[in-house]
Protein backbone atom coordinates (compact mmCIF):
# COMPACT_ATOMS: atom_id res chain seq x y z
CA UNK A 1 0.00 0.00 0.00
CA UNK A 2 0.99 3.52 -1.04
CA UNK A 3 0.18 6.50 1.30
CA UNK A 4 0.47 10.25 -0.37
CA UNK A 5 2.54 12.65 1.64
CA UNK A 6 0.36 14.03 3.35
CA UNK A 7 -0.82 10.40 4.95
CA UNK A 8 3.20 9.78 5.86
CA UNK A 9 3.37 13.61 7.62
CA UNK A 10 -0.05 12.70 9.46
CA UNK A 11 1.36 9.10 10.35
CA UNK A 12 4.88 10.73 11.40
CA UNK A 13 3.17 13.72 12.97
CA UNK A 14 1.17 10.83 15.87
CA UNK A 15 4.15 9.45 15.92
CA UNK A 16 3.66 6.58 14.18
CA UNK A 17 5.62 4.98 10.71
CA UNK A 18 4.48 4.57 7.25
CA UNK A 19 5.40 0.83 8.16
CA UNK A 20 4.01 0.14 11.78
CA UNK A 21 0.25 1.54 9.53
CA UNK A 22 0.66 -0.22 7.01
CA UNK A 23 0.84 -3.53 9.96
CA UNK A 24 -2.12 -2.11 10.78
CA UNK A 25 -4.29 -2.14 7.51
CA UNK A 26 -2.89 -5.81 6.76
CA UNK A 27 -4.35 -6.86 10.05
CA UNK A 28 -7.79 -5.51 8.94
CA UNK A 29 -7.41 -6.75 5.48
CA UNK A 30 -6.52 -10.50 6.46
CA UNK A 31 -8.27 -10.59 9.89
CA UNK A 32 -6.95 -11.29 13.26
CA UNK A 33 -6.30 -14.76 13.27
CA UNK A 34 -8.63 -16.21 16.18
CA UNK A 35 -6.66 -18.44 18.83
CA UNK A 36 -6.50 -21.82 18.92
CA UNK A 37 -7.44 -23.33 22.51
CA UNK A 38 -6.22 -26.65 23.71
CA UNK A 39 -7.73 -26.84 26.88
CA UNK A 40 -9.16 -24.82 30.07
CA UNK A 41 -6.82 -23.99 32.24
CA UNK A 42 -7.90 -26.43 35.89
CA UNK A 43 -6.83 -26.89 38.99
CA UNK A 44 -5.52 -30.37 38.12
CA UNK A 45 -4.07 -29.12 35.02
CA UNK A 46 -2.35 -25.38 35.08
CA UNK A 47 -3.78 -23.57 37.87
CA UNK A 48 -1.89 -23.75 41.59
CA UNK A 49 -4.19 -24.58 44.72
CA UNK A 50 -2.12 -23.73 47.42
CA UNK A 51 -2.71 -25.19 50.82
CA UNK A 52 -3.05 -22.86 53.99
CA UNK A 53 0.38 -23.90 54.92
CA UNK A 54 1.86 -22.82 51.41
CA UNK A 55 0.13 -19.84 51.60
CA UNK A 56 1.30 -18.71 54.71
CA UNK A 57 5.09 -19.71 53.91
CA UNK A 58 5.26 -17.77 50.90
CA UNK A 59 3.89 -14.98 52.50
CA UNK A 60 6.26 -14.98 54.97
CA UNK A 61 9.03 -15.55 52.22
CA UNK A 62 7.68 -12.00 51.18
CA UNK A 63 7.63 -10.15 54.54
CA UNK A 64 11.33 -11.28 55.64
CA UNK A 65 12.35 -10.13 51.73
CA UNK A 66 10.50 -6.65 51.25
CA UNK A 67 12.60 -4.21 52.97
CA UNK A 68 15.02 -5.27 49.93
CA UNK A 69 12.62 -4.61 47.45
CA UNK A 70 11.72 -2.28 44.99
CA UNK A 71 7.87 -2.56 45.46
CA UNK A 72 5.08 -0.76 42.95
CA UNK A 73 1.31 -0.99 42.27
CA UNK A 74 0.86 -0.60 39.17
CA UNK A 75 -3.28 0.79 38.49
CA UNK A 76 -4.73 1.11 35.05
CA UNK A 77 -6.95 3.89 35.48
CA UNK A 78 -7.26 5.83 32.61
CA UNK A 79 -11.44 4.40 31.60
CA UNK A 80 -14.04 7.12 32.00
CA UNK A 81 -16.78 6.18 34.31
CA UNK A 82 -19.23 6.45 31.37
CA UNK A 83 -20.15 3.08 30.81
CA UNK A 84 -20.89 2.37 34.55
CA UNK A 85 -23.52 5.08 33.67
CA UNK A 86 -24.47 3.63 30.57
CA UNK A 87 -28.41 2.86 31.63
CA UNK A 88 -28.78 5.86 33.66
CA UNK A 89 -28.10 7.55 30.48
CA UNK A 90 -31.04 5.54 28.33
CA UNK A 91 -33.30 6.85 31.82
CA UNK A 92 -32.77 10.40 31.08
CA UNK A 93 -33.41 10.49 27.99
CA UNK A 94 -36.55 8.11 28.06
CA UNK A 95 -37.81 9.25 31.17
CA UNK A 96 -40.82 12.32 31.29
CA UNK A 97 -41.46 13.30 34.33
CA UNK A 98 -44.33 15.79 33.21
CA UNK A 99 -46.20 12.31 31.68
CA UNK A 100 -45.40 9.62 34.19
CA UNK A 101 -43.91 9.02 37.89
CA UNK A 102 -40.87 6.38 37.98
CA UNK A 103 -42.61 3.70 39.62
CA UNK A 104 -45.11 3.62 36.91
CA UNK A 105 -42.44 4.22 34.31
CA UNK A 106 -40.19 1.09 35.81
CA UNK A 107 -43.72 -0.61 35.72
CA UNK A 108 -44.22 0.13 31.73
CA UNK A 109 -40.97 -0.71 30.58
CA UNK A 110 -39.87 -3.37 33.35
CA UNK A 111 -36.60 -1.87 33.26
CA UNK A 112 -34.57 -4.04 35.77
CA UNK A 113 -31.43 -2.42 36.12
CA UNK A 114 -33.33 1.08 36.72
CA UNK A 115 -35.80 -0.81 39.26
CA UNK A 116 -32.88 -2.17 40.91
CA UNK A 117 -30.84 1.06 40.92
CA UNK A 118 -34.10 2.95 42.59
CA UNK A 119 -34.74 0.13 45.30
CA UNK A 120 -31.74 0.91 46.87
CA UNK A 121 -30.31 4.26 45.64
CA UNK A 122 -30.01 5.00 49.57
CA UNK A 123 -27.25 2.96 50.25
CA UNK A 124 -25.25 4.41 47.00
CA UNK A 125 -22.31 6.38 48.65
CA UNK A 126 -23.20 9.25 47.36
CA UNK A 127 -26.52 9.13 48.39
CA UNK A 128 -26.65 11.68 51.58
CA UNK A 129 -23.72 14.01 49.25
CA UNK A 130 -26.43 14.37 46.61
CA UNK A 131 -29.85 14.80 48.88
CA UNK A 132 -28.29 17.24 50.82
CA UNK A 133 -27.73 19.60 48.51
CA UNK A 134 -30.96 19.54 47.26
CA UNK A 135 -34.19 22.21 48.25
CA UNK A 136 -36.36 21.28 50.88
CA UNK A 137 -39.68 21.48 48.47
CA UNK A 138 -37.66 19.24 45.91
CA UNK A 139 -37.33 16.67 49.20
CA UNK A 140 -40.97 16.55 49.99
CA UNK A 141 -42.01 14.55 46.88
CA UNK A 142 -40.33 11.57 46.75
CA UNK A 143 -40.82 10.91 42.89
CA UNK A 144 -39.23 14.84 42.41
CA UNK A 145 -36.49 13.21 45.34
CA UNK A 146 -35.63 10.76 43.20
CA UNK A 147 -35.81 12.62 39.82
CA UNK A 148 -33.42 15.53 41.18
CA UNK A 149 -31.06 12.72 42.71
CA UNK A 150 -29.86 11.01 39.37
CA UNK A 151 -30.53 14.48 37.21
CA UNK A 152 -27.75 16.15 40.01
CA UNK A 153 -25.86 12.41 39.59
CA UNK A 154 -25.36 12.60 35.96
CA UNK A 155 -25.44 17.05 35.09
CA UNK A 156 -22.67 19.06 34.01
CA UNK A 157 -23.42 21.65 36.80
CA UNK A 158 -24.36 18.77 39.27
CA UNK A 159 -21.75 15.80 40.42
CA UNK A 160 -21.40 15.17 36.44
CA UNK A 161 -20.25 11.57 37.42
CA UNK A 162 -20.12 9.96 33.61
CA UNK A 163 -17.70 12.40 32.99
CA UNK A 164 -15.49 11.79 35.38
CA UNK A 165 -12.71 9.29 35.03
CA UNK A 166 -13.83 5.78 37.20
CA UNK A 167 -11.25 6.34 40.07
CA UNK A 168 -12.75 9.42 40.70
CA UNK A 169 -16.09 8.06 41.50
CA UNK A 170 -17.02 7.25 45.09
CA UNK A 171 -17.31 4.16 45.91
CA UNK A 172 -17.58 3.31 49.38
CA UNK A 173 -19.20 5.64 52.45
CA UNK A 174 -17.86 5.36 55.87
CA UNK A 175 -20.31 7.20 57.67
CA UNK A 176 -18.61 10.38 57.75
CA UNK A 177 -17.21 10.57 54.59
CA UNK A 178 -16.84 9.13 50.76
CA UNK A 179 -13.80 7.19 49.28
CA UNK A 180 -12.98 7.08 45.62
CA UNK A 181 -11.36 4.34 44.18
CA UNK A 182 -8.49 5.93 44.07
CA UNK A 183 -8.53 6.10 47.62
CA UNK A 184 -8.88 2.80 48.27
CA UNK A 185 -6.11 1.93 45.75
CA UNK A 186 -3.77 3.99 48.52
CA UNK A 187 -5.14 1.67 50.87
CA UNK A 188 -4.27 -1.31 49.59
CA UNK A 189 -0.95 -0.66 48.70
CA UNK A 190 -0.22 0.36 52.41
CA UNK A 191 -1.58 -3.26 52.83
CA UNK A 192 0.85 -5.15 50.89
CA UNK A 193 2.98 -2.51 48.54
CA UNK A 194 4.53 -0.71 51.71
CA UNK A 195 8.11 -1.31 53.40
CA UNK A 196 9.94 1.00 55.93
CA UNK A 197 6.28 3.41 56.02
CA UNK A 198 6.66 4.23 52.33
CA UNK A 199 4.21 2.81 48.94
CA UNK A 200 5.29 3.75 45.94
CA UNK A 201 1.39 3.98 43.43
CA UNK A 202 1.94 4.20 39.68
CA UNK A 203 -1.00 5.03 37.51
CA UNK A 204 -2.16 5.42 34.17
CA UNK A 205 -4.83 8.05 33.91
CA UNK A 206 -5.92 10.49 30.63
CA UNK A 207 -3.90 13.54 30.45
CA UNK A 208 -7.10 15.39 30.76
CA UNK A 209 -7.62 13.98 34.21
CA UNK A 210 -4.35 14.15 35.21
CA UNK A 211 -4.84 17.45 37.34
CA UNK A 212 -8.01 16.09 39.10
CA UNK A 213 -6.41 13.14 40.29
CA UNK A 214 -3.63 15.15 41.82
CA UNK A 215 -6.21 17.48 43.54
CA UNK A 216 -7.88 14.19 45.22
CA UNK A 217 -4.31 13.03 46.15
CA UNK A 218 -3.39 16.24 47.79
CA UNK A 219 -7.35 16.70 49.55
CA UNK A 220 -6.68 12.63 50.58
CA UNK A 221 -2.86 12.09 51.22
CA UNK A 222 -2.28 13.37 54.89
CA UNK A 223 -5.45 11.63 56.22
CA UNK A 224 -4.77 7.99 54.38
CA UNK A 225 -1.59 8.64 55.50
CA UNK A 226 -2.32 8.88 59.49
CA UNK A 227 -4.65 6.27 59.08
CA UNK A 228 -2.15 3.75 57.93
CA UNK A 229 1.39 5.35 58.85
CA UNK A 230 2.26 4.70 55.52
CA UNK A 231 3.52 7.54 52.86
CA UNK A 232 2.89 7.69 49.27
CA UNK A 233 4.75 8.82 46.07
CA UNK A 234 1.98 8.16 43.64
CA UNK A 235 3.11 9.10 39.59
CA UNK A 236 1.31 9.45 36.40
CA UNK A 237 1.93 8.02 33.04
CA UNK A 238 -0.23 8.55 29.97
CA UNK A 239 -1.13 6.67 26.92
CA UNK A 240 1.32 6.92 24.65
CA UNK A 241 0.12 8.64 20.89
CA UNK A 242 2.35 6.54 18.51
CA UNK A 243 0.22 3.22 20.39
CA UNK A 244 -2.89 4.67 18.81
CA UNK A 245 -4.26 2.87 15.77
CA UNK A 246 -5.63 4.28 12.51
CA UNK A 247 -9.15 3.72 11.57
CA UNK A 248 -10.45 2.03 8.51
CA UNK A 249 -13.96 1.82 6.51
CA UNK A 250 -15.60 -0.97 5.93
CA UNK A 251 -13.64 -1.60 2.74
CA UNK A 252 -10.46 -1.29 5.04
CA UNK A 253 -9.45 2.12 3.60
CA UNK A 254 -7.70 4.38 5.42
CA UNK A 255 -10.54 6.42 7.11
CA UNK A 256 -11.00 10.16 6.79
CA UNK A 257 -12.74 12.47 9.57
CA UNK A 258 -15.28 15.22 7.96
CA UNK A 259 -12.37 17.83 7.91
CA UNK A 260 -10.55 15.22 5.75
CA UNK A 261 -7.97 14.28 8.45
CA UNK A 262 -7.12 10.70 9.12
CA UNK A 263 -8.72 8.87 12.48
CA UNK A 264 -6.30 7.58 14.71
CA UNK A 265 -7.84 6.38 17.87
CA UNK A 266 -6.54 4.57 21.59
CA UNK A 267 -4.97 1.29 20.88
CA UNK A 268 -7.06 -0.15 23.76
CA UNK A 269 -5.44 -1.28 27.56
CA UNK A 270 -2.80 -3.28 25.02
CA UNK A 271 -0.83 0.14 24.77
CA UNK A 272 -0.11 0.30 28.41
CA UNK A 273 2.39 -2.10 27.88
CA UNK A 274 4.47 0.71 27.27
CA UNK A 275 3.76 2.54 30.47
CA UNK A 276 4.46 -0.84 32.55
CA UNK A 277 7.60 -1.15 30.36
CA UNK A 278 8.66 2.85 31.36
CA UNK A 279 8.39 1.58 35.42
CA UNK A 280 10.87 -0.92 37.10
CA UNK A 281 10.78 -2.63 40.40
CA UNK A 282 11.73 -5.86 41.63
CA UNK A 283 7.77 -6.47 42.56
CA UNK A 284 4.73 -5.09 40.53
CA UNK A 285 1.15 -5.56 41.73
CA UNK A 286 -1.46 -5.11 38.63
CA UNK A 287 -4.62 -4.75 39.71
CA UNK A 288 -7.46 -2.80 37.67
CA UNK A 289 -9.07 0.64 39.31
CA UNK A 290 -12.24 -0.66 39.81
CA UNK A 291 -11.72 -3.56 41.39
CA UNK A 292 -11.29 -2.65 45.21
CA UNK A 293 -12.96 -3.66 48.51
CA UNK A 294 -14.04 -1.69 51.33
CA UNK A 295 -11.42 -0.97 54.24
CA UNK A 296 -12.94 -3.56 56.73
CA UNK A 297 -12.49 -6.15 54.01
CA UNK A 298 -8.82 -5.34 53.41
CA UNK A 299 -6.90 -7.73 54.90
CA UNK A 300 -8.05 -11.02 52.89
CA UNK A 301 -6.60 -9.09 49.96
CA UNK A 302 -3.73 -8.23 51.91
CA UNK A 303 -2.74 -11.24 52.69
CA UNK A 304 -3.47 -13.07 49.09
CA UNK A 305 -1.65 -10.02 47.72
CA UNK A 306 1.33 -11.12 49.72
CA UNK A 307 1.75 -14.91 49.18
CA UNK A 308 1.42 -14.21 45.28
CA UNK A 309 3.99 -11.82 45.97
CA UNK A 310 6.27 -14.64 47.82
CA UNK A 311 5.55 -17.46 45.13
CA UNK A 312 6.81 -15.36 42.34
CA UNK A 313 10.32 -13.99 44.67
CA UNK A 314 10.52 -17.81 45.25
CA UNK A 315 10.20 -18.85 42.14
CA UNK A 316 12.04 -16.39 40.27
CA UNK A 317 15.38 -17.59 43.04
CA UNK A 318 15.13 -20.38 41.29
CA UNK A 319 15.33 -19.06 37.65
CA UNK A 320 17.40 -16.89 38.63
CA UNK A 321 19.53 -19.71 39.82
CA UNK A 322 19.24 -21.44 36.58
CA UNK A 323 19.92 -18.43 34.30
CA UNK A 324 23.65 -18.35 35.96
CA UNK A 325 24.36 -21.50 35.74
CA UNK A 326 23.20 -21.87 32.19
CA UNK A 327 25.37 -18.77 31.07
CA UNK A 328 28.44 -20.23 32.07
CA UNK A 329 30.78 -22.08 30.14
CA UNK A 330 29.76 -25.67 31.41
CA UNK A 331 26.52 -27.43 32.73
CA UNK A 332 26.07 -31.30 33.02
CA UNK A 333 23.27 -33.27 32.04
CA UNK A 334 21.87 -33.68 35.49
CA UNK A 335 21.51 -30.13 35.92
CA UNK A 336 20.09 -29.67 32.35
CA UNK A 337 17.34 -32.20 33.73
CA UNK A 338 16.88 -30.74 36.82
CA UNK A 339 15.99 -27.50 34.78
CA UNK A 340 13.79 -28.99 32.34
CA UNK A 341 11.79 -30.59 35.94
CA UNK A 342 11.52 -27.44 37.31
CA UNK A 343 10.44 -25.74 34.14
CA UNK A 344 7.50 -28.69 33.82
CA UNK A 345 6.50 -28.70 37.10
CA UNK A 346 6.79 -25.15 38.18
CA UNK A 347 6.35 -23.13 35.57
CA UNK A 348 3.72 -25.53 33.34
CA UNK A 349 6.27 -25.60 30.64
CA UNK A 350 5.71 -28.12 27.98
CA UNK A 351 8.97 -29.14 26.59
CA UNK A 352 9.53 -29.61 22.15
CA UNK A 353 9.73 -33.58 21.78
CA UNK A 354 12.84 -32.88 19.99
CA UNK A 355 14.41 -31.84 22.84
CA UNK A 356 16.07 -35.31 23.43
CA UNK A 357 18.14 -34.98 20.48
CA UNK A 358 19.11 -31.92 20.76
CA UNK A 359 22.99 -31.40 21.55
CA UNK A 360 24.40 -30.03 24.81
CA UNK A 361 24.65 -26.88 23.54
CA UNK A 362 21.48 -26.58 21.70
CA UNK A 363 19.26 -28.02 24.97
CA UNK A 364 21.33 -24.90 26.82
CA UNK A 365 20.25 -22.13 24.26
CA UNK A 366 16.86 -24.05 23.98
CA UNK A 367 16.33 -23.44 27.64
CA UNK A 368 17.86 -20.44 28.16
CA UNK A 369 15.11 -19.22 25.52
CA UNK A 370 12.19 -20.61 28.05
CA UNK A 371 13.96 -19.56 31.03
CA UNK A 372 15.17 -16.24 30.35
CA UNK A 373 11.45 -14.09 30.69
CA UNK A 374 9.16 -11.65 32.54
CA UNK A 375 7.18 -13.57 35.43
CA UNK A 376 3.96 -13.10 36.16
CA UNK A 377 1.95 -14.97 39.24
CA UNK A 378 -1.69 -14.11 38.28
CA UNK A 379 -4.37 -14.98 40.46
CA UNK A 380 -7.58 -16.94 39.11
CA UNK A 381 -10.98 -16.70 40.65
CA UNK A 382 -13.80 -19.61 40.36
CA UNK A 383 -15.73 -18.88 37.09
CA UNK A 384 -19.30 -17.01 38.81
CA UNK A 385 -20.54 -16.62 35.27
CA UNK A 386 -18.87 -13.13 35.30
CA UNK A 387 -18.34 -11.89 31.18
CA UNK A 388 -14.72 -11.67 30.84
CA UNK A 389 -11.52 -13.93 29.80
CA UNK A 390 -9.78 -16.85 31.80
CA UNK A 391 -6.91 -19.29 31.91
CA UNK A 392 -6.07 -21.61 28.80
CA UNK A 393 -3.59 -24.25 27.10
CA UNK A 394 -3.26 -22.20 23.59
CA UNK A 395 -1.11 -23.29 20.74
CA UNK A 396 0.53 -20.66 18.96
CA UNK A 397 1.31 -20.45 15.21
CA UNK A 398 4.57 -22.80 15.87
CA UNK A 399 2.89 -25.08 17.40
CA UNK A 400 3.55 -24.59 21.25
CA UNK A 401 1.29 -24.98 23.83
CA UNK A 402 1.67 -22.49 26.87
CA UNK A 403 -0.85 -21.12 29.38
CA UNK A 404 -2.41 -17.76 28.42
CA UNK A 405 -5.14 -15.36 29.50
CA UNK A 406 -7.60 -15.83 26.84
CA UNK A 407 -11.04 -13.49 25.94
CA UNK A 408 -14.11 -14.01 24.32
CA UNK A 409 -13.40 -11.90 21.59
CA UNK A 410 -10.37 -13.93 20.37
CA UNK A 411 -12.38 -17.41 20.15
CA UNK A 412 -13.43 -18.60 16.79
CA UNK A 413 -17.57 -18.62 17.83
CA UNK A 414 -18.45 -20.19 14.56
CA UNK A 415 -15.90 -23.13 15.90
CA UNK A 416 -18.26 -25.02 18.19
CA UNK A 417 -15.25 -27.07 19.76
CA UNK A 418 -13.37 -24.03 20.52
CA UNK A 419 -16.66 -22.51 21.71
CA UNK A 420 -17.18 -25.77 23.70
CA UNK A 421 -13.53 -25.42 25.02
CA UNK A 422 -13.96 -21.57 26.57
CA UNK A 423 -17.21 -21.94 28.02
CA UNK A 424 -16.32 -25.05 29.90
CA UNK A 425 -13.39 -23.08 31.80
CA UNK A 426 -13.43 -23.27 35.50
CA UNK A 427 -12.06 -19.78 36.05
CA UNK A 428 -11.94 -16.43 35.79
CA UNK A 429 -9.16 -14.09 35.33
CA UNK A 430 -10.11 -11.07 38.20
CA UNK A 431 -6.41 -8.90 36.73
CA UNK A 432 -5.13 -9.82 39.60
CA UNK A 433 -0.96 -10.21 38.81
CA UNK A 434 2.22 -9.52 40.18
CA UNK A 435 5.47 -9.36 37.91
CA UNK A 436 9.00 -9.75 37.79
CA UNK A 437 10.43 -7.71 35.37
CA UNK A 438 14.14 -7.67 35.92
CA UNK A 439 16.46 -10.72 35.20
CA UNK A 440 19.09 -12.27 37.27
CA UNK A 441 21.30 -9.56 37.05
CA UNK A 442 19.21 -7.20 37.98
CA UNK A 443 18.64 -5.76 34.58
CA UNK A 444 15.17 -4.69 33.32
CA UNK A 445 13.54 -6.90 30.59
CA UNK A 446 12.46 -4.83 27.88
CA UNK A 447 8.44 -5.88 27.88
CA UNK A 448 8.03 -5.19 24.37
CA UNK A 449 9.86 -8.35 23.36
CA UNK A 450 7.89 -10.42 25.08
CA UNK A 451 4.40 -9.06 23.36
CA UNK A 452 2.93 -11.43 20.93
CA UNK A 453 1.33 -8.36 17.87
CA UNK A 454 -0.74 -11.05 16.15
CA UNK A 455 -3.11 -11.07 18.94
CA UNK A 456 -4.84 -7.81 18.41
CA UNK A 457 -8.70 -7.33 18.44
CA UNK A 458 -10.62 -5.59 15.44
CA UNK A 459 -13.71 -3.57 17.08
CA UNK A 460 -16.58 -2.19 15.19
CA UNK A 461 -17.29 1.52 15.60
CA UNK A 462 -19.12 4.42 14.30
CA UNK A 463 -17.89 8.01 13.76
CA UNK A 464 -20.06 10.90 12.61
CA UNK A 465 -22.77 8.34 12.07
CA UNK A 466 -20.23 6.15 9.61
CA UNK A 467 -18.96 2.92 10.38
CA UNK A 468 -15.66 2.26 10.61
CA UNK A 469 -12.98 -0.76 12.12
CA UNK A 470 -10.57 0.17 14.95
CA UNK A 471 -8.08 -1.83 16.00
CA UNK A 472 -7.09 -2.38 19.89
CA UNK A 473 -3.57 -3.67 20.40
CA UNK A 474 -2.99 -7.03 22.23
CA UNK A 475 -4.51 -6.51 25.53
CA UNK A 476 -2.43 -6.00 28.39
CA UNK A 477 -2.86 -9.42 30.10
CA UNK A 478 -3.52 -11.08 26.92
CA UNK A 479 -1.36 -10.84 23.89
CA UNK A 480 0.72 -8.21 25.63
CA UNK A 481 2.22 -10.71 27.74
CA UNK A 482 1.64 -13.82 25.59
CA UNK A 483 5.55 -14.39 25.81
CA UNK A 484 5.81 -14.03 29.46
CA UNK A 485 6.55 -16.69 31.92
CA UNK A 486 3.37 -17.19 33.60
CA UNK A 487 1.76 -18.88 36.62
CA UNK A 488 -2.04 -19.41 37.33
CA UNK A 489 -3.15 -19.56 41.20
CA UNK A 490 -6.59 -20.03 42.94
CA UNK A 491 -7.37 -16.83 44.54
CA UNK A 492 -10.21 -16.17 46.96
CA UNK A 493 -13.81 -15.16 45.12
CA UNK A 494 -14.01 -12.42 47.75
CA UNK A 495 -10.83 -10.77 46.60
CA UNK A 496 -12.46 -10.06 43.09
CA UNK A 497 -14.53 -6.88 43.47
CA UNK A 498 -15.32 -5.11 40.12
CA UNK A 499 -17.95 -1.96 39.58
CA UNK A 500 -18.76 -2.48 36.20
CA UNK A 501 -22.15 -0.61 36.40
CA UNK A 502 -23.40 1.70 39.24
CA UNK A 503 -25.55 -1.09 40.67
CA UNK A 504 -22.34 -3.02 41.48
CA UNK A 505 -22.00 -0.28 44.26
CA UNK A 506 -25.11 -1.69 45.48
CA UNK A 507 -23.61 -5.40 46.65
CA UNK A 508 -22.98 -5.90 50.38
CA UNK A 509 -18.82 -6.16 49.56
CA UNK A 510 -19.39 -2.13 48.68
CA UNK A 511 -21.06 -1.12 51.79
CA UNK A 512 -18.80 -0.25 54.21
CA UNK A 513 -20.15 -2.03 57.95
CA UNK A 514 -22.09 -4.92 55.83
Amino acid sequence: MNFTDQEINEIKDHGLTPEQVKSQIDLFTNGVPNVKLVAPATVADGIFKLSDAEELSYLDYYEDRKSELDLLKFTPASGAASRMFKKIYQFLEDYDASKETIDEYLERTDDDHMQAFFAGYKKFPFYNHIIDGLDEETKKDENATKYAFIKTMMAEDGENYGNLPKGLIPFHYYGAYMATAFEEHLHEAAAYAAKNGQADLHFTVSPEHKEAFEKEFDAIHASVSNTTNVNFDVDYSFQKPETDTVAVTMENKLYRKADGSLLFRPGGHGALIENLNDVDADVVFIKNIDNVLVQDNIQVLSRTKRFLAGLLLKKQESVFKYAELLDKDSISESELAELVKFLKEDFSTRIDEAYASFSNEEKKSYLKELLDRPIRVCGMVKNEGEPGGGPFWVEDESGKVALQIIESAQVNDKDDQQEAIFKNSTHFNPVDIVAGVRNYKGEKYNLLDYVNPDLAFIAYKTDGGNEIKALELPGLWNGAMARWNTLFVEVPLETFNPVKTVNDLLKPSHQAGA
